[in-house]
């Protein structure tokens, strides 16, 4: 059981479960229902994705010092209680359950999605990779 962060769009693993996109805006060009077959995401929850303002923030940041202002923000968005009590409940069902969450991004380590692994682990999530 777990959840695992992924990149959407990318092939499934065998055991992925339900595959939750965190993302601003569905994927472009692709017909809502082929998001799925396509390896998109089942279920769209935006609700977990930066803002649009922090996501451009986050899309500019060269240098570490922009790329912690990005984490700083988008960290403070994940800190309202409508977004915490999201978290929890995903870190709740990953006891029970396989799914993953994800965006678009082609670098982990320079998405919002690094910085979600990071808080579903510190909400108790049962991680997986």
């Amino acid at each position: 059981m777990g959840v695992r962060v992924v990149r959407l769009g990318s092939a499934r693993a065998a055991d992925e479960g339900t595959r939750i996109g965190t993302v601003r805006r569905p994927p472009r060009g692709v017909p809502k229902a082929e998001f799925a077959s396509q390896n998109w995401y089942d279920v769209w929850f935006p609700n977990l994705a930066p803002s649009l303002e922090t996501m451009k923030l986050g899309q500019a940041a060269k240098t570490p010092a922009e790329w912690a202002a990005f984490i700083k923000k988008y960290r403070a968005e994940m800190s309202t209680p409508e977004s915490r009590h999201a978290i929890a409940l995903l870190a709740t069902l990953s006891h029970q359950s396989n799914f993953s969450v994800g965006c678009y991004c082609e670098d982990e380590a320079h998405c919002h999605r690094s910085v979600l692994r990071e808080l579903l682990a510190e909400a108790g999530a049962a991680m997986v990779g």
